[in-house]
């Protein structure tokens, strides 16, 4: 009689132990599953809105740049004023999914867009540079947080 208790206690314990252990093993899977999916929307999220502010900055570039030499920039300007809200869904979804890199993402936006109003060629390149630094550091800081 000891004796079957004993052997069904220990398939109980096995048993148990047994659905313990695919339980964590699920659960981790889950974890890995999920960071990996996280880390490929933060992945398109910076990708969406690098790419975003780069098309804004080549359009204020040629933007500031006729209006400063005197031409018609209506055109220019309507193309800027779309890239422009273009950038804002990305540098949403960056603030979003990676609140870590939301200022980083932040400042190279607020750089991109003081591209407008330039007072001359040279502060229009002077900002240029700027805002290109600012989005290399944010592409820099996206990497090192995604990796």
């Amino acid at each position: 009689m000891l004796t079957a208790i004993v052997a069904v206690l220990g398939t109980l314990a096995g048993s148990l132990l047994t659905g313990t252990l695919q339980h964590l093993s699920q659960r981790a899977q889950r974890r890995a599953a999920d960071a990996a999916a996280r880390r490929v929307e933060g992945l398109a999220a910076v990708t969406e809105l690098a790419t975003a502010l780069s098309n804004h900055r080549r359009a204020m570039w040629v933007r500031e740049g006729q209006r400063l030499r005197g031409e018609d920039w209506s055109e220019a300007r309507a193309a800027s004023h779309a890239t422009r809200s273009a950038v804002t869904a990305p540098l949403l979804r960056v603030s979003v999914l990676l609140p870590d890199l939301a200022a980083v993402a932040q400042a190279a936006a607020r750089a991109t867009y003081e591209l407008r109003g330039a007072s001359g060629e040279t502060s229009l390149a002077a900002a240029r540079e700027h805002a290109i630094q600012k989005t290399d550091a944010f592409i820099e800081a996206a990497g090192i947080a995604l990796a």
